[in-house]
């Protein structure tokens, strides 16, 4: 028999004192973002939220709505492979300037690269923050601006956010699996390109596929959310459709893009399993 000291769990206090932290924590930013579930259900608002989801029913399925419908999911299609193409292109530059991975200087010193070096780096890691750190919807309204309405606007968006996205997570790659084949490579004399595509992309190929498709899908949700303000796709019909208090177009167009989401996770993971 154990004593009662003995069953109490020792980690009790520390895991009670963080709880207590984290509501501390959590009970301002409630407070702050106004929240109140109560008005979900008050009678007024669930009438009007029944009387607005009643118009949904049946979808819209007339020919001529259906033609605009397929060329809109292309399009949207379009424009976040595009944009997911031109990021990977700014991209892949980019982390290898942003990672030690292939760094010369790093070899005599234990893997820590000169202080040049670091400084060299850190630029680049600057222009990867500012890419990423201002939304894509963001971009899309500066691209509207610049090059008129249409998905040209949504394909730039996607584009500049996503290249900082991937640019950093592959650099974190880049500096986390095993680099002894490609510090080898460079001791050897070997160039840094070959010594990337023959050490150091056969270790990563996986994680950044596995993050490019999981990306991929998050282009596809995001060039809809684009539409809405003039970047094309499913966005803009939907947004014309519920200015025109077309719920039955609406209906069509929410299911499409929730097939549209399922077939792209069945494709990320068919691809991750084939290629991973």
């Amino acid at each position: 028999m154990l004593k009662p000291a003995q069953r109490r769990d020792p980690a009790a206090l520390p895991r009670l004192l963080l709880t207590v932290l984290a509501l501390a924590l959590l009970w301002p930013g409630l407070q702050l973002s106004e929240l109140n579930l109560a008005v979900l259900v008050a009678p007024d608002n669930l009438r009007n939220m029944g009387q607005f989801v009643s118009g949904f029913w049946p979808p819209a399925h007339d020919r001529d709505f259906l033609e605009l419908l397929a060329q809109a999911t292309l399009q949207t299609l379009a424009i976040a492979t595009a944009g997911m193409a031109l990021a990977w292109l700014l991209a892949m530059p980019l982390a290898l300037l942003a990672s030690r991975a292939l760094s010369i200087s790093a070899l005599a010193r234990g893997g820590q690269p000169a202080w040049w070096a670091q400084a060299l780096r850190w630029p680049v890691r600057g222009l990867l923050i500012v890419l990423r750190s201002v939304p894509e919807i963001v971009w899309a309204l500066l691209f509207v601006r610049a090059v008129g309405l249409g998905p040209t606007a949504g394909v730039l968006a996607i584009a500049i956010t996503y290249a900082g996205m991937l640019g950093k997570v592959y650099a974190e790659i880049f500096e986390s699996v095993d680099l002894r084949p490609t510090r080898a490579l460079l001791l050897a004399g070997s160039p840094r390109l070959a010594a990337f595509a023959y050490g150091l992309l056969p270790n990563a190929a996986g994680e950044m596929l596995s993050y490019s498709v999981y990306r991929w899908e998050c282009a596809i949700r995001a060039s809809v959310v684009m539409g809405f303000v003039g970047a094309g796709g499913l966005g803009q019909q939907i947004d014309l459709s519920l200015r025109m208090f077309a719920g039955a177009e609406v209906a069509s167009m929410l299911l499409t893009f929730l097939l549209l989401v399922l077939l792209a996770d069945s494709l990320s993971r068919w691809l991750r399993g084939r290629l991973t």
